[in-house]
């Protein structure tokens, strides 16, 4: 059976604004019979033109009426009594699915959520057969919301047991919709935990895996090496299992698939003894890291590094078995209260000079956390650099006064608190290696700080600073082939402590802007390269093209599309940004083939300007490039529409859809 609810992590909801009926342009070619004869008089010529011309308009007409008619309404919708220019009722089945932070949405018709492997074989066999596109998608963590499709998703939050735990091999095989930390609840009667963990546990298995996911630590690889076998759900080759022993160069491609080459179903995870950490957290400075930062990545399980911007505060957090330690001083220096006076001090001074009634609020502010208190202050002025300057100088007093020792399970101590909603841009970096370092990830900091600071970026803190070291998985930002590589990972935020959808906007700009700035002076300089998760597809051809290219220099961008075309042939799991991240050769040569055409009918437009005579000519063909833009606009609607439901429309219609993309140039 299948769900149509999420159950947790996706908010959707099967109301939505309803949309007016469609209509489609038709394809206008000349009748056969116009182009045997040429008219004899001015009257024929005029008699012709008028039957071509209406007859243009019952083309017209008659397709607008077929589209509007053939529209898949429910069944109670009575669509063909509805008035033409009205409102039109929309089917009732519809999620409005957004991610996380919130900066990406789409409207669904189609959102399944299988109980069982058979209900999701038959889900994928079912789309691959009616060319529908069903996206994976997982607990909608990602940032850039990687999983999100409007033609349609399939999501495994029904599908979340644990199959079956060997303790001696300490190993466990679950369902891919498990959320991390019910599979760590889980584990926990048989003394297992995973290896490491991201700072929040709410992903679900197969998301986290899919999208090379990590925590800390320098000898500690990505979460996707944890991994000892797949089951994949894909559209042409059905359920296949993939190891190191099966099927080696596709396992170590899919391991980090993107959710493109099949539906991950179940996964057996390498696990690891059950352990408590001791937590230091301590304030230092880049010149002290610069010193003691060798040391610190090769005498550390897990380490970080929590930069703040505007001052020179480095929060280091060092976390190491409890076993390693003889007499830690647990006791912190400082209480709760005393750590968070500072900032609760700003944010009732901050209230008064925004707003006159503080009284309200005074009551709340004790209750507030420390991330709460820092929303509230940056949504009172958010990309004002002042404000936010003093925003980081008191997180930097927070720190300094939450310095100390915790102890706790491995599961409870890597764990962070993020804040709010937010913008995040994190990229990847080779660092050397464990024994010797290149020091290059201290450098790429100072000049990410200079950067905002030469710039007057309203960066709050953190930038936060981890470490892994090198994985297999061909698809890993983190690949590598040399054993003892290591990797840093960096990730810039801005975040989004409001519901104001100016104020959001404005954000949004400043962050692209921020994040423009650090990909134009830094990434390439340091063979940089962004999160799968947080990577946002530019709008800018040209700019999408570099990325496209940049993409293939660190990756097997050719094996991946080859493993696509034999696994899912007709991109059922696809989406959009998959698309535009790895264009298939033969989508290359079209945009290629559309560009010179482009080229040349600039070229014509510019002789015809200047040769003699050339006025007629010139306007006629201006006349015919207005006319390719109006079926191009028409192309792109039908497009989206398609996407929407791709069995919408008729055979006619979506021939002429073809008709349409070949003959006429897209302005």
């Amino acid at each position: 059976m299948f769900r149509r609810t999420a159950r947790v992590a996706l908010r959707s909801s099967p109301f939505l604004p309803r949309y007016p009926p469609t209509t489609l342009n038709p394809i206008l070619s000349p009748t056969p019979h116009l182009l045997l004869h040429r008219p004899l008089s001015s009257s024929a010529s005029s008699d012709a033109e008028l039957r071509k011309y209406a007859g243009y308009f019952v083309l017209l007409v008659g397709c607008s009426a077929a589209t509007y008619y053939s529209f898949p309404f429910s069944a109670d919708a009575k669509h063909k009594k509805a008035q033409i220019f009205r409102y039109a009722p929309l089917s009732d089945d519809l999620h409005t699915v957004s991610n996380w932070s919130g900066t990406h949405e789409v409207h669904t018709r189609v959102f399944l959520q299988p109980e069982t492997l058979a209900d999701l074989e038959a889900a994928v066999r079912d789309a691959q057969q009616n060319h529908r596109r069903i996206r994976p998608v997982g607990s909608g963590l990602s940032p850039n919301g990687l999983g999100l499709a409007k033609s349609g998703m399939v999501n495994l939050a029904l599908m979340d047991k644990v199959l079956e735990v060997d303790r001696e091999a300490k190993r466990v095989t679950v369902q891919a919709g498990i959320r991390v930390s019910q599979l760590v609840d889980a584990l926990k009667e048989h003394g297992l935990t995973l290896q490491n963990f991201a700072s929040i546990r709410e992903q679900q298995i197969g998301g986290i895996l899919q999208v090379g996911a990590h925590g800390t630590g320098a000898r500690l690889p990505p979460i996707d090496e944890q991994v000892i076998s797949m089951k994949l759900v894909t559209p042409m080759k059905g359920t296949i299992e993939v190891s190191k022993e099966k099927n080696p160069e596709l396992f170590f491609l899919a391991r980090c698939g993107l959710g493109g080459l099949g539906v991950v179903a179940e996964v057996t995870i390498q696990c690891v003894d059950r352990h408590e950490l001791v937590e230091h957290t301590f304030v230092s400075n880049a010149s002290d890291i610069r010193k003691n930062h060798k040391k610190w990545l090769a005498e550390n399980k897990h380490i970080k590094y929590l930069w703040i911007p505007y001052t020179d505060a480095v929060v280091v957090v060092q976390c190491n078995p409890l076993s390693k330690w003889k007499n830690p001083k647990f006791k912190p220096k400082y209480g709760k209260d005393e750590a968070l006076k500072h900032i609760r001090d700003l944010y009732r001074d901050s209230l008064r000079k925004y707003r006159t009634d503080v009284g309200n609020d005074e009551q709340d502010i004790n209750q507030l956390s420390f991330t709460e208190l820092r929303d509230k202050l940056l949504a009172l002025d958010p990309l004002n650099k002042d404000h936010v300057m003093k925003v980081n100088q008191a997180e930097a007093e927070y720190w300094k006064k939450s310095e100390g020792y915790r102890v706790g399970w491995s599961d409870e101590i890597l764990g962070f608190d993020c804040g709010g909603q937010q913008w995040v841009s994190e990229t990847c970096f080779p660092a050397g290696t464990l024994k010797m370092p290149n020091m290059k990830d201290l450098d790429y900091i100072d000049e990410l700080k200079q950067l905002i600071e030469q710039e007057d970026i309203p960066a709050p803190a953190p930038i936060e600073q981890r470490w892994t070291a090198r994985s297999k998985s061909l698809m890993s930002p983190a690949s590598s082939s040399e054993e003892d590589d290591i990797f840093s990972w960096v990730g810039i935020i801005m975040y989004l402590p409001t519901i104001d959808a100016r104020q959001r906007k404005e954000i949004t700009e400043e962050f692209l802007n921020y994040r423009y700035l650090t990909q134009t002076r830094l990434w390439d300089e340091y063979s940089a390269y962004e999160h799968w998760a947080k990577i946002e597809v530019p709008k800018d051809k040209e700019e999408l093209a570099a990325l496209q290219e940049r993409l293939r220099k660190r990756f097997p961008v050719d094996t991946y599309n080859k493993a696509r075309r034999e696994l899912d042939p007709n991109r059922i799991l696809s989406n959009a940004i998959l698309e535009k991240l790895f264009p298939s050769k033969e989508t290359a040569r079209v945009s290629n083939n559309w560009n010179l055409l482009s080229e040349t009918n600039n070229l014509l437009l510019l002789w015809f300007n200047n040769c003699v005579g050339g006025k007629i000519l010139f306007h006629t063909f201006h006349l015919v490039n207005i006319f390719g833009l109006a079926i191009a606009i028409a192309k792109e609607f039908l497009t989206f529409l398609l996407e929407i439901r791709s069995d919408c429309f008729s055979v006619q219609h979506e021939m002429l859809y073809l008709v349409c993309v070949i003959l006429f140039t897209p302005r």
